[in-house]
């Protein structure tokens, strides 16, 4: 039975190359930016590019917040990517101090200036599993995803993340808690190991 998929639009997402990811795999996929829409998906996606303070005024000016902490509370499965995992988070400082959905414990940081490394992060990087999860099921160790972003989130809960990537330091790459998985690299972007991750969300949960 094809599961009713809907993709988020709050102005700040790849939403055609997710959307057509996940019908690629033979599911169908739908891109709303209506309440009663989110509130009436069996599996929701939220993506996302761009700063976290005007995502979250997006999420609140359509009226979308409400809806996402509904269906986190009822259990159904939900899929944050790059900026959709971060949003899920307490607060970050990217651009002063911003207020997140508040779903999960933590916060978002920057990447360190004096560590050499080029920001944004982008390019790929290999994941190292840290937990066993749904999400990355058959997912081989080292697997390489594509990731572009220049602040990351530090879970509370270290056992919430389910795979870490190195830049230079081990950082945050995807986390899961029962129905709800996200991921800070971009799936839709990663070729064959990101449409097997997509299928592993809309398959396994």
């Amino acid at each position: 039975m094809r599961s009713k998929i809907q993709i988020i639009d709050y102005g700040m997402g790849n939403l055609r190359s997710v959307q057509k990811a996940i019908q690629s795999l033979g599911y169908d996929a739908s891109i709303t930016s209506l309440p009663d829409d989110v509130a009436s998906a069996e599996k929701l996606i939220l993506p996302g590019v761009g700063a976290f303070g005007d995502a979250m005024r997006r999420l609140r000016e359509l009226n979308l917040v409400q809806p996402l902490l509904d269906h986190f509370r009822q259990g159904k499965p939900f899929l944050g990517i790059c900026l959709g995992l971060q949003l899920l988070f307490e607060k970050s400082y990217e651009n002063g101090e911003h207020q997140g959905l508040g779903i999960l414990a933590g916060e978002v940081v920057s990447f360190s200036p004096n560590r050499g490394i080029k920001v944004p992060h982008m390019g790929w990087n290999a994941l190292h599993m840290t937990k066993r999860c749904r999400l990355l099921h058959n997912i081989p160790e080292g697997s390489f995803v594509y990731f572009v972003h220049s602040y990351y989130a530090v879970p509370v809960d270290s056992q919430i993340v389910c795979a870490t990537t190195d830049y230079p330091v081990p950082i945050t790459a995807a986390v899961s808690i029962d129905h709800l998985v996200a991921t800070q690299f971009h799936p839709e972007k990663s070729q064959r190991i990101g449409l097997a991750i997509l299928r592993n969300f809309v398959e396994l949960y």
